[in-house]
């Protein structure tokens, strides 16, 4: 047995750790049938001193258990600050053999950061050993100290420290962030391959700083630290462009108006000793050669003004003024713990078109949230204008076709001016990404100019890719052709709206919406590693909400909505749903007793909406049918109600809450009594009971309503079998009559009893609703809407299909504690006579592939070391072998229905005709 994958949960990096309390992981492999964890042993360290027992820090000793992740590290002092230290952990197989992983480093950040932000620029007048202040500055090893310091304007902006070593440190870490957005320089080359730190929060409550390994980096000698700091939607500049906060209604506050910087970095040398070199008034500064930063993908970089070789020693620097302290942002500094983001992938032009003269039109191939990248050659002054797009109108030139945003369409681009320098100068964004398919470029010279127009030639146009640097974890393939397309579509829809939070769009808003993130975490979790990113965006959830308790619909809350688009339970459920995924999917409980208190807020706010005596309509209903507007209020808000409440006496019962448990159930149950009373009732003609809209827009019998209280569990015993056949009536009309929010509970139906015979009839339509509609028109990603012109092609708020393929389609569902023990169960009665799958689960990869032939099937698993599958056998299957034996041999408590397979590779064969 090895053990491999050591982690700590909730961060994606560990350079800054700020918790004071650490959960880690780890997984075990074995190549060897049944292999199992029995006991481990975590032994941690400083990083300094391996081996030596000055330096251990905590032995848990041998602890009897199989438990692999939400591990306590329980040293009994607390963890110093901004020191290193690594761990291992050994384990015991079910013979007690032993083996002992590789170690894993970790570096602490500030643990009391959260509550204390960097120096006031006040401190001369509040010195460290005043009387009065002597409690703030307690501790100061413990707290930052670097200072804020800027340009005091809201102006992107370069800053340096040049200083000189004695002695190549061992270990070199840095601590920085610039608000909204900062790249940081170390000798002449970015600190990292980041974009856009920090992540975006409520700069009021929180600032995310990020941290940078530079060791090997910072040597002997002089060295150089820079930073470039632009505005992002800390202090956002519309400038003469989009800005959709202040587009429809004004209602953007800005959190501040000078952009702020501030570092640390930390050396440790090979005798132990340490040294900080931290922001202040010996940095040099100086305005950036960007002049505009609109994080809506429009900025201005005039070349002319950039200070060639600024990020390497050496420089003169001696016209750039001194930094000025700030006062900084209002918000505590925190670690990013969600991945950073970076280019994961880069595309090529596959076309340029000329559609006009002095216009190119570069296709990238790929709809995708993408920093363009631009090389040209030119004129001193030669000014280069740069527009995103994801259509071509008729004359082949960049579009809008939603006649309500045609702003966006003529108010969102980047100029890009030339220095004349006689070689290639490159651009790109420094401060914001876009969503586009392709790159067009006003004021070039034709691809084959001879030099006779006079206009700048441009010599290279790549797209870069951003998007969450989380893991991939699952890819999926099929016989079918649509479902294939389908699934290419899905991928880069997602992957564009993973950034540091989980946008609705990467180009037109840019918005944290709520019911995105939860409704598609389940979907979202089978080709991302996505807890680090979901325990932030919780944390942005929490910090969102009202005193009252309300938790409005988007976080950070950037945009101000009022009404239902602020107040709507779809939506504020996520601080209920997303520690619900944490723990299901991860088994990662270490914000679940932050999480609880502010759940429990939004669920008592909740009981002041009732109506009927428990019945919640004040909300969207099911956004997005047809177009807009949603539909079944009552049906989904009180179903999703109910559910909270259910998963509200569950975290009580991990809490050892157990008078809120009670409570909390009673609740659920007396107002499940309420829905069927009110929503529940018989057909006048047959007799037969089915769910019918009472609220919201027109009354009717929807397949959603059915599906919502299957899902939810809502159906008294007696009548499931009548909603059921309800269900499939209105399901085999074959047609899209859901918006987002029921769409989930649609596709899931279908795939518990199932019907992916309906869903691809639905999915191939000719006409909307329809994804293959999508995909034969050429769109690459999904649009916002069912609707061949929409103002956004990039949302995954229809994305839906990506669960149902792996849930309904695969079977793969993970039943107890983040894969510990998973479910194999296929639709094996469809269309899908091949599917494959490897997804790599917390606990490793699982490795699926079903064949159907004309009289047998093969089911082919692979199931990771420490964990146990139940497989779920063709209904028709007349015998059953398990690696060439019969299956009793392998599965003593096999079933006619069902194996259950301990960890090893199982090659499952029956036959049987369906």
């Amino acid at each position: 047995m090895h053990v491999t994958g050591l982690g700590i949960h909730g961060f994606a990096e560990t350079l800054a750790v700020d918790e004071p309390e650490l959960r880690v992981y780890w997984r075990v492999e074995s190549p060897e049938r049944g292999a199992r964890q029995t006991a481990y042993r975590i032994r941690l360290d400083l990083m300094d001193a391996p081996g030596d027992p000055r330096g251990a820090v905590w032995d848990s000793d041998w602890v009897d258990c199989d438990a692999t992740r939400d591990i306590p590290l329980e040293p009994e002092d607390p963890l110093l600050p901004t020191t290193a230290y690594r761990w291992s952990v050994a384990v015991r197989d079910e013979r007690g053999r032993e083996s002992t992983s590789e170690p894993a480093g970790f570096h602490t950040g500030y643990q009391n950061s959260h509550a204390a932000p960097p120096l006031s620029p006040n401190r001369d007048i509040m010195p460290d050993d005043s009387l009065l202040f002597r409690s703030w500055f307690a501790d100061p090893d413990a707290r930052w100290k670097g200072r804020w310091i800027g340009t005091t304007s809201d102006r992107p902006f370069y800053v340096r420290r040049e200083f000189e070593l004695d002695e190549t440190p061992v270990r070199a870490v840095a601590f920085a962030t610039g608000l909204g957005h900062l790249q940081l320089f170390a000798n002449g080359a970015p600190a990292s391959n980041h974009r856009l730190d920090p992540g975006w929060t409520d700069y009021h409550q929180t600032v995310q700083y990020a941290a940078y390994d530079l060791t090997g980096r910072i040597t002997a000698g002089p060295n150089v630290l820079g930073a470039h700091v632009g505005n992002g939607f800390y202090a956002g500049e519309q400038g003469d462009r989009f800005f959709w906060p202040l587009y429809e209604d004004k209602t953007y506050v800005r959190y501040g108006n000078e952009l702020p910087f501030v570092a640390e970095l930390h050396l440790t040398y090979a005798d132990g000793r340490r040294e900080t070199v931290i922001s202040d008034q010996s940095w040099r500064i100086r305005e950036s050669a960007t002049t505009l930063a609109n994080v809506y993908a429009s900025e201005d970089h005039d070349r002319r003004l950039f200070p060639t070789g600024w990020t390497a020693a050496g420089f003169d620097d001696s016209e750039w003024r001194q930094a000025s302290f700030i006062q900084g942002p209002r918000g505590h500094l925190r670690y990013q713990s969600q991945p950073a983001l970076t280019a994961i992938e880069t595309r090529t032009p596959i076309e340029v078109t000329e559609p006009r003269p002095g216009t190119l039109v570069f296709d990238l191939s790929q709809n995708m949230s993408t920093m363009v990248e631009v090389s040209a050659m030119g004129s001193a002054g030669d000014r280069i204008v740069v527009r995103y797009g994801e259509t071509l109108g008729d004359e082949g030139v960049l579009v809008m076709t939603d006649p309500e945003f045609s702003e966006f369409g003529t108010h969102v681009y980047s100029t890009f001016t030339l220095a004349g320098t006689g070689e290639p100068e490159t651009w790109q964004p420094d401060f914001s990404y876009a969503g586009a398919r392709w790159v067009q470029l006003e004021g070039v010279a034709p691809m084959d100019d001879d030099g006779s127009s006079g206009l700048p030639r441009i010599t290279d146009v790549r797209g870069h890719f951003v998007s969450s640097a989380s893991a991939r974890t699952g890819t999926m393939t099929t016989d079918v052709d649509d479902a294939n397309a389908i699934l290419a579509v899905l991928e880069p829809t997602f992957a564009s709206n993973l950034q540091s939070l989980h946008t609705d769009c990467p180009q037109i808003e840019k918005f944290g919406w709520l019911e995105v993130v939860h409704l598609l975490a389940n979907g979202t979790q089978y080709i991302r590693d996505v807890e680090d990113l979901y325990t932030k965006i919780l944390r942005d959830v929490m910090r969102a909400q009202d005193s009252d308790g309300l938790v409005p619909t988007m976080a950070p809350e950037i945009r101000y909505m009022t009404g239902p688009f602020r107040d709507s339970i779809a939506w504020g459920s996520a601080i209920v749903y997303l520690p619900k995924f944490l723990v299901d999917a991860y088994d990662s409980t270490g914000i679940l007793a932050d999480a609880y208190p502010a759940a429990a807020r939004y669920m008592s706010y909740l009981q002041g909406k009732e109506v009927h005596g428990g019945i919640i309509r004040h909300g969207l209903g099911d956004w997005g049918v047809s177009g807009a507007y949603g539909n079944g209020h009552a049906n989904l808000e009180t179903a999703i109600y109910i559910d909270c409440l259910r998963i509200m006496a569950s975290f009580a019962d991990r809490l050892g809450k157990l008078a809120d448990a009670v409570a909390y159930r009673n609740k659920a149950s007396e107002v499940t009594r309420v829905y069927n009373d009110h929503l529940l009732e018989a057909d006048p003609e047959t007799g037969r009971y089915r769910y019918v809209s009472r609220d919201g827009l027109p009354t009717s019998i929807t397949a959603v309503n059915q599906a919502a209280a299957l899902q939810f569990g809502l159906v008294p015993a007696e009548h499931r079998a009548d909603v059921e056949a309800a269900f499939i009536a209105e399901a085999e009309k074959a047609t899209f009559e859901t918006g987002e929010i029921g769409m989930r509970y649609l596709f899931l139906q279908l795939a518990d009893l199932k019907r992916s015979d309906i869903w691809m009839r639905m999915a191939r339509r000719e006409e909307h609703p329809s994804y293959m509609r999508f995909i034969r028109r050429g769109e690459t990603t999904l649009p916002e809407f069912w609707a061949d012109e929409v103002r956004s092609k990039n949302h995954d708020m229809l994305g839906h299909a990506l669960e149902y393929f792996w849930r309904g389609v695969l079977g793969l569902r993970s039943l107890e504690s983040a894969y510990r023990v998973f479910a194999v169960d296929p639709d094996y009665t469809g269309e899908f006579a091949s599917v494959s799958a490897d997804f790599a689960s917390p606990r490793g990869t699982i490795s699926l592939r079903i064949d159907r032939g004309a009289q047998s099937t093969r089911i082919h698993v692979t199931v990771p070391a420490n964990t146990s599958a139940v497989v779920t056998l063709p209904a028709y299957a007349t015998t059953v072998a398990v690696n060439g034996e019969p299956a009793s041999a392998i599965s003593p408590d096999a079933s006619a229905a069902t194996l259950s397979l301990t960890s090893g590779d199982w090659r499952i064969e029956t036959e049987g005709t369906a």
